[in-house]
Order: structure tokens, then sequence, then C-alpha cells
């Protein structure tokens, strides 16, 4: 008898529970990915994402084929697809990763109804979180977690699996069966939108995984925020993608306080898709009932897009906002900056934010996404107040990129400002401008909003 493995945000042949589960119980395993053009071309359309993917799939069919397999290809709706492969190959089963997502689930129900019809079983495993359960964890009343410190105590405290070694070999796929072929960007309608942007697959996820348990673990805790060194893992395009396990990432993470504080992201990532579970309707609206419709947005359009070309004279959150552009990843102390200053220094609507990160970014997850950017913006799951999220980016640079290293790469016009200026460039003397080759209004913008004067009338919009 044999079985599908259906591919999805699991691109990977270590750590695998779905394929594991697959090969225990059959002698011919058929490795599935569909092209899906209602997630390539849906709302959180993006270029730069499904390079990645597309690089990822290239990847994941050369490690099925050094084992005796290969990776079968198929463009259309995964309900059909998958029915038609499995008529072809004789499968009585379907094997995939569970994933949380309002997309996915609904996908999912959609595969179930067509293949129960022909007889197919469906079988969901664990493999994208560290928990196999995400939404398993409960408070005391029984209900889903909406604060983090609680759930990360019980998180805690869940059971692990043991992880997965790769599979030697795997058995042939029929030789009558087309493999099809993995696609050019182009010839999906998409572009690429990003110079500089990270190698997808599996061999690049655990060469950056070893290079960061090797090197930048244990100063994790102390580096993590500083913008000014390479002190983060870089491995969230590759976790959303499932190029590496975040169980395998958390199981060989070490001890010590900088492992303790990367197990604690890894947390909040599992958090995030615990959150969209429970609460699908976060895809589109504010966690916070009392937010939803309530909060007068800005529309201005203008001020937007120099947000998203780094034009808005505050050097810290146009370095972040370049360093999208030029690479489809951001520091995250950066994302919280610039997110702070869309959504209260500018007003705009956070979802503007969210849709523009999810088309550039190649580690753009939906429920990561959306719950960073509810967080920010003091319409989620955070029970701070506003003005606890109201970051100033003079501040916020002096702290985390006191020598201005992460600006000046990213905004190289600011490159000969002098350090006592940098974070607040207008208040550069006219002489000290023109020496620096930095006019203000010429050769780099003055600030778009007054950062007191937008904090009072954030704090105003949010008295609802």
């Amino acid at each position: 008898m044999s079985a599908i493995v259906w591919f999805r945000r699991d691109l990977r042949v270590r750590d695998h529970p779905a394929l594991r589960s697959a090969l225990g119980g059959h002698d011919r395993v058929v490795p599935v990915f569909c092209l899906d053009d209602r997630l390539l071309h849906g709302r959180h359309q993006s270029g730069p994402r499904t390079q990645f993917l597309l690089e990822c799939l290239r990847d994941l069919d050369r490690s099925l084929r050094e084992r005796g397999s290969g990776l079968v290809v198929r463009r259309g709706p995964p309900e059909r697809e998958l029915a038609a492969v499995a008529r072809e190959v004789g499968a009585g089963e379907v094997h995939f990763t569970a994933d949380v997502s309002p997309f996915a689930r609904r996908r999912d129900e959609r595969v179930r109804a067509r293949l129960d019809r022909a007889g197919i079983g469906l079988l969901g495993h664990p493999g994208l979180s560290v928990i196999d359960d995400v939404g398993a964890p409960r408070t005391r009343a029984g209900k889903p977690y909406t604060v983090f410190s609680p759930f990360h105590r019980t998180w805690e405290e869940e059971p692990r699996r043991e992880v997965i070694r790769a599979p030697r070999r795997l058995p042939a796929l029929p030789s009558r069966l087309a493999k099809g072929q993995i696609p050019s960007l182009a010839s999906l309608g998409l572009e690429q939108e990003v110079d500089q942007p990270p190698a997808g697959g599996e061999a690049q996820g655990r060469r950056r995984l070893e290079r960061f348990l090797a090197r930048d673990a244990s100063e994790y805790a102390r580096v993590r925020d500083a913008l000014d060194r390479d002190g983060t893992s870089r491995l969230s395009p590759y976790l959303h993608f499932g190029c590496v396990s975040a169980r395998e990432a958390e199981a060989r993470s070490g001890r010590g306080e900088g492992p303790e504080a990367f197990r604690r992201q890894l947390c909040w990532r599992d958090f995030h898709h615990h959150v969209l579970l429970h609460f699908p309707r976060n895809a589109r609206s504010e966690f916070q009932q009392r937010y939803r419709g309530a909060i007068r947005w800005s529309r201005a359009r203008r001020s937007f897009e120099a947000w998203c070309e780094g034009r808005t004279g505050f050097p810290l959150v146009d370095a972040g906002m370049r360093q999208l552009q030029r690479e489809g990843w951001m520091h995250n102390r950066a994302r919280l900056v610039v997110g702070s200053f869309l959504t209260k220094d500018l007003g705009v609507d956070w979802r503007w934010g969210e849709r523009f990160f999810m088309r550039l970014l190649v580690d753009g997850d939906e429920a990561n996404n959306n719950g960073n950017w509810q967080w920010i913006a003091s319409v989620g799951t955070d029970p701070q107040p506003a003005f606890r999220r109201m970051y100033n980016p003079g501040r916020q640079m002096e702290r985390h990129d006191p020598e201005g290293c992460y600006v000046r790469h990213y905004v190289p016009e600011l490159a000969a400002v002098p350090d006592e200026y940098l974070p607040e460039p207008w208040t550069m003397p006219p002489d000290v401008q023109r020496e620096a080759g930095c006019v203000i209004g010429d050769d780099y913008p003055g600030p778009i909003v007054d950062h007191a004067e937008a904090r009072r009338e954030a704090l105003e919009r949010y008295r609802v």
C-alpha cells in the first residue's frame, strides 16, 4: 500500500513526524508539494517569500533524490491534485504537518472532504512548533491563553517528543509517475523585490542553525536587541518554511542564560500560533474588542509611503525599512521601532504595516506577523497600556545602536553625520550639515512628524 506525504511548511527530511509515520506503515511513500494559486496570489502574495519557497523546494528535492526518491510537484488546488496523485499511485493515506492559520484550516477541510469521498485517509501530525499541539495549553479556567507569561510557564511544562533522524533511504517513486517541475518565479507571475535575500532550503537553514549554536547562542540574551552586531539567530525564514525544526532547535539550544532567552523566543512563536488558532478573527481585526472600529486610523497615503520607502527623517526607522527592502528581513528590535512609529507616531492602521511586511518578508508568517503587529499597535493580547509601546526612535537608537553602525550601514547618506547628531540629524547646525555632506531637506529628509506631539495625539486616539 502506498501513502502520500503532503509537504507544506515542513520542507525538510530531518525531524519530520509525518514522513516518519508514512514510512513506518507503507512500502511506498510519495512526497508531494502543491503550488496553490489561492495562496501564491492571495492577500499575502509575496515575490520574495515565494522565491525563498522555490529554493526550499529545490533543496528538498535534492535531499529526497539523494535518498532514492524525489519531490512530486503539482500546480493547482491541493484537494484536486492530491486526489489525482493518490489515484495514480494507489495511495490509501495522505500524511501532512498540521498548521493553524485560517487559510490552512479551510484548505485542510476541502482536502479532507475530497479524499473522504475517494476513501482516502488524511492524517495530521506535529512538526510546525516546539510543542506538538499549540492549541492544547489551557488556563486554570480551561480557556486558551491570551497573555504570554502564563502561557510560557505552561509551555515549559508541556511534554516534548524526541527529535527524529532523517531517513537514510526512501522508496523509489513509481516509474510512470510524472514528477513535475519546480517553476521559476516569473512563470508564477511574481517578481523578486528584494536585492539581497537569504538563500532558502534545509541545507542553508542547518548551516545557519549550526553557526548560531556554536557562536551566538551563549551571548543571545545580552546581544539579541543590539542592532550594531549580528547577534540574532536569523532562523525565522527557515522556521517559517520548516527547513529547520523548531523542536530540534529547542532541543539543541543548550543551557544557560543565552539559550533560555532563545527558547523564550521560540515560545513566543508557539504563543502567536496558539492565539491565532483559537482566535482566527485576529487575522483581520483587533483582538481587543474595544478597539474594533473605535480607533480613527489615519489614511495619509503620503506618510505611509515615506515609511515604506525609509524616508521619514528618523534614522532608525528608515534604517529598518531599508533593511527590509534590501534583505527581505528586519532585526526584531527594528521591527518594534518601525511598527510603533507607523501606528503611534503616524497613526496609520496596523493592517497597512502588516500587509507591507507580508509582501516583503521572507519569514512572513501570518500568526507571528499578525501577533507582533497587534502587540506593537496595542490592540492585541498584550495587557500593557498603549503608552508603554510608544517608542522614541532617537532613544531606541542611543540604546541599541549607540555608535550608529546599523543606521550608517542602511542609510549611507548619514555616514559622516557626527555621533551626537545621528539619532536626530535635523538638530545639526547648518554648518555641520554642510561639513557632513548631509543637508536636511536635500540629502536627507527632515522629520515628517514631531514625536512629542505625535505621542500626545496617540494617547488621545487610544482613549476610547
